[in-house]
């Protein structure tokens, strides 16, 4: 049974809700989700330190294996706030486009951070001086998936300007498995900017299903054990075209 919390439009049709059942799993879950019909994040209600949905356990793991406290780390992508709350012992900068998400975090979701950025993050993200950040995570979603200036090889190379030399870039995405064409790019185009670069999906049915993906880049060896990557395995993509940023006519 699901109970209807909030719906509203803003920069994407938004939907809050309580439900007793998540992903075949019975209890008392409060639900971010999107107009695309994708959980943006979910909160226990009965537990709600609790990481519910495997992509934040991985990202929050690898983050953890490569920046040491207090490092600081800058998220694109505000979602609930889960990521943002396990890094108590990180500065963290939250860049969110919509003030509603903002809003909803803390409303519904028991956010407590004050650095929170309003605006568009790959600005915002420049706006940080070079070198200053051990970590970037991209956890970023539209009504189209993620947009596309943050998947390109111009915001690459501005997120490895402003990582340290042994930071490291994080992308939460929607893919369909190894062989899915817009990964094998992205995999490409952050190879011509970082030495390890690492992609990771979660198992699904069929072989073209979407799921959630998980691609990390880093100038230093990436190190993780499968335990630790909550369900994630490593693919490799085949070889990809290179993504640029438009060109202004």
């Amino acid at each position: 049974m699901q109970r209807l919390l909030l719906h509203q439009q803003s920069c994407s049709e938004i939907f809050v809700y309580e439900t007793d059942e998540l992903y075949g799993e019975r209890g008392t879950f409060r639900v971010l989700q999107f107009a695309s019909e994708a959980v943006q994040g979910a909160m226990d209600m009965i537990r709600p330190e609790r990481i519910i949905l495997e992509y934040p356990r991985a990202m929050l793991y690898l983050l953890q294996r490569h920046v040491s406290d207090p490092g600081r780390v800058f998220i694109i992508g505000q979602g609930t706030g889960t990521i943002a709350s396990h890094l108590s012992g990180c500065d963290v900068i939250i860049a969110e486009i919509d003030p509603l998400v903002a809003e909803i975090s803390r409303r519904f979701f028991d956010y407590t951070g004050d650095s929170v950025r309003i605006g568009d993050g790959r600005t915002l993200l420049e706006q940080e001086k070079p070198k200053s950040l051990d970590g970037i995570i991209v956890d970023a979603f539209s009504e189209q998936g993620t947009p596309s200036h943050l998947t390109s090889l111009g915001f690459f190379q501005l997120a490895a300007a402003r990582l340290d030399e042994e930071g490291i870039l994080l992308l939460n995405l929607f893919g369909r498995g190894a062989e899915d064409a817009w990964i094998a790019a992205l995999t490409a185009t952050l190879r011509e900017v970082m030495e390890d670069v690492r992609v990771f999906t979660l198992p699904a049915t069929e072989p073209h299903e979407p799921r959630n993906m998980l691609i990390a880049g880093s100038r230093k060896p990436i190190q993780y054990q499968a335990h630790g990557m909550a369900g994630f395995v490593e693919v490799e993509p085949p070889a990809g075209y290179i993504i640029y940023d438009p060109v202004s006519l």
